[in-house]
């Protein structure tokens, strides 16, 4: 059996790789919606100086860009894709060693997979559906701080009831059987959480003239590179796991040869 120590190592490995991929996917169809929002963004900051220089012909001076958008776009998002893949993929391992054997009959790599799907719909996709992400121009300064307490609060919702579900399809097995104990479960998380998000405030800061299809491409762009992410961790990190557990297993299955 592997130790947990073996399995955080492997899951920050998994988690590098999923990092990497995300980064591709983040590049291949993130910068476009982001370019288009900055361009957005930079069109109605080049009319309001133009308003003001025309009001105040002596003002200041804009400030310089601190950190290129080319190095942003570049070292910027792979250092945060590789730095969130490592630190997911060592949570990821954690949370599988926990589930292993215990949400079922499970080889490694449906275990992984489970946990997987798990992590992708309560940690990426229902925060999303009540706080979808935005580009660039599309949010106030001002409402930061709400806006991400309130985003991390869905997410410490999303997985509080999505492990009360689990316990709650076991609690049901015995009496309804796995397929309806596991319907059941998930009907009840899908309904709590509804009733959840609609009780929790809508934040709705994208301003008058935006394209629709930038914030679309974006939105979609974003859920994808959380996909990618998670599907990665769980087919990488499983497939490995099953090899390595199969490879200790095979020595002592084999017969010993004497002469």
């Amino acid at each position: 059996m592997l130790s947990t120590r073996s399995l955080l190592v492997r899951g920050m490995l998994v988690g590098l790789a999923a990092g990497a991929a995300a980064y591709l996917f983040a590049t291949v169809f993130g910068e476009g919606p982001v370019g288009q929002a900055i361009d957005f963004e930079s069109a109605q900051a080049a009319a309001h100086t133009h308003a003001a220089a025309a009001a105040h012909p002596h003002g200041e001076a804009s400030e310089p860009e601190l950190v290129s958008r080319t190095v942003q776009s570049t070292v910027g998002l792979a250092t945060a894709a590789l730095v969130y893949g490592v630190a997911l993929g060592g949570l990821f391992a954690l949370a599988f060693a926990i589930a292993y054997g215990r949400i079922g009959r499970f080889n490694p790599r449906a275990t992984a997979a489970l946990v997987a799907l798990g992590g992708f719909v309560t940690v990426a996709l229902v925060p999303f559906l009540k706080y979808p992400a935005n580009p660039p121009a599309t949010g106030n300064p001002d409402t930061l701080g709400q806006r991400t307490g309130l985003y991390f609060l869905m997410i410490v919702i999303a997985v509080g009831t999505g492990l009360l579900a689990v316990n709650l399809g076991r609690w049901l097995n015995p009496r309804y059987g796995a397929w309806t104990a596991t319907l059941m479960a998930i009907a009840a998380y899908v309904v709590l959480i509804g009733v959840i998000q609609t009780a929790l405030p809508t934040i709705s800061e994208v301003p008058d003239g935006f394209p629709a299809l930038v914030l679309w491409k974006f939105r979609l762009a974003s859920l994808g590179t959380q996909l990618v992410t998670w599907t990665t961790l769980g087919l990488l990190f499983g497939a490995l796991t099953e090899r390595s557990l199969r490879t200790r297993s095979a020595p002592a299955a084999r017969p010993t040869v004497t002469a």
